[in-house]
């Protein structure tokens, strides 16, 4: 992590002949927004000294209450490598304050800070490890995207079947040129979708990058001239994207999540963590998986988890334990998908965790088969639930667990909360070409 004052900014930014600077930050749907300056006005930036309407992004201010500022993170400087090398430009990830000063409630960025703090004040530090899946696309004659690839690579295919291997190394290197340490990246199992797994972090970075990761793979696509898409299932009858989120807790530096006298090698927090998620997850969903089209990957048959429970090895249910012990030991939640606000995602889901190690609650036995082949009466007979099948399932969800809607702030549930409940009557005002096909001749 960078570490720069304001002085080291307006240096480095005359050196590296930067030119350009966007202050981004995200609204509460997970959409990347920015304002850009030019480098004579850098130091006004870096003063939190912009304003901007509020009430213009969705889900945040009211018009009368819409007055806003962006206070620029200093440590979130990066220069894009896929811009001129004359006249450069740079971007600073931003908080939202109102003109006071204080926090903006509705800030995504601002609600996740608040849950790392009051992990902090419990000795704790959030790591997580993201594993972010999306397709590629090819584009219209008039650069419009499609759904269309003429590949039919599946899970670890190479060139030549894999048609989208050279934008995912253009990609890969991109991100390394940019700081992130990339792990792995692999074609998935679905023709044209890809993987791309960065190295874990304290939560607040990787949450900013995987805002970066999105805005990086869609840039280089278009230089190939594809489109990224993180639609969590953009093809009905293929796997659907998913964003599987790697957990952990340090605690003066050590994970202590585990325990090499326990059989599994958990410790008491790690139970209780799972717990935490297992009691809050169906609320969660909601933020985890924000849209309609969610829960069209969310179905059995396509690798993605549909029934509340966890094992030490099965891929099948909602959390897995994967086998790396000692300080690798982490937990694996793999419902959420890309199109999530990160920063929700995972300050919903580190305050059900922390929920749980401050109650104690106990996860159910571990399910350690194959939970898709075992019959409904035996998932019944174990207690086995699923999770919410629909968006407005999910937001009922959410609206009685007064925990997670804490978690938001007031504010922030309901705009959130409020939103989804018109996404869904504009969705069931439509009739679909599904229903067209289905009806049409019959009735």
């Amino acid at each position: 992590m960078n570490n720069y004052t304001k002085e080291d900014i307006m240096k480095l930014v005359e050196e590296e002949d930067v030119e350009f600077i966007r202050l981004q930050f995200t609204d509460i749907f997970g959409s990347l927004k920015n304002m850009a300056v030019t480098a004579s006005q850098l130091e006004k930036a870096l003063e939190g000294r912009f304003m901007f309407d509020g009430s213009a992004i969705e889900g945040f201010a009211s018009i009368e209450d819409s007055d806003l500022y962006l206070k620029p993170d200093p440590n979130t400087l990066e220069i894009f490598p896929w811009r001129p090398q004359q006249g450069k430009v740079a971007r600073l990830i931003c908080d939202i304050v109102r003109p006071d000063g204080t926090p903006f409630e509705g800030d995504s960025r601002y609600i996740l800070k608040r849950a790392l703090r009051e992990a902090a004040e419990m000795g704790y530090l959030f790591q997580v490890g993201p594993e972010c899946e999306f397709f590629l696309f090819h584009l219209d004659d008039d650069a419009r995207p499609t759904t269309i690839s003429h590949e039919q690579a599946g899970y670890f295919d190479v060139s030549p079947l894999d048609l989208g291997e050279n934008a995912r190394r253009d990609i890969v290197l991109t991100l390394e040129e940019m700081g992130f340490v990339v792990e792995s990246s692999h074609h998935e199992a679905s023709p044209a979708q890809h993987e791309v797994d960065f190295e874990a972090a304290e939560a607040l970075t990787t949450a900013d990058n995987i805002q970066t990761f999105k805005l990086t793979v869609k840039t280089i696509a278009k230089r190939h001239g594809l489109y990224a898409t993180f639609m969590p299932k953009p093809r009905a009858g293929i796997n659907g994207s998913g964003m599987h989120i790697n957990m952990a807790l340090l605690k003066n530096g050590k994970n202590i999540f585990q325990d090499s006298s326990d059989e599994n090698g958990l410790s008491r927090e790690a139970y209780y963590f799972i717990g935490g998620l297992l009691k809050h997850i169906r609320a969660i969903t909601a933020v985890t998986n924000p849209l309609i089209n969610s829960y069209k990957r969310l179905v059995p048959g396509y690798d993605a988890p549909t029934y509340i429970a966890w094992s030490r090895a099965s891929r099948s249910p909602l959390i897995r334990v994967p086998s790396p012990r000692g300080e690798e030991t982490r937990i694996e939640l793999r419902s959420p998908d890309p199109a999530a606000n990160p920063y929700l995602a995972l300050a919903v889901c580190l305050r059900a965790g922390l929920d749980g190690i401050r109650n104690q609650i106990e996860p159910p036995k571990s399910v350690d088969c194959d939970i898709f082949a075992m019959t409904e009466d035996e998932r019944k007979l174990m207690g086995i639930q699923r999770l919410p099948e629909t968006l407005p399932d999910a937001v009922a969800e959410l609206e009685k667990d007064e925990y997670i809607r804490e978690t938001l702030g007031e504010h922030a549930a309901n705009k959130y909360i409020d939103e989804k409940k018109e996404e869904w009557d504009r969705y069931r005002c439509q009739v679909t070409d599904w229903e067209i096909n289905e009806y049409l001749y019959r009735f």
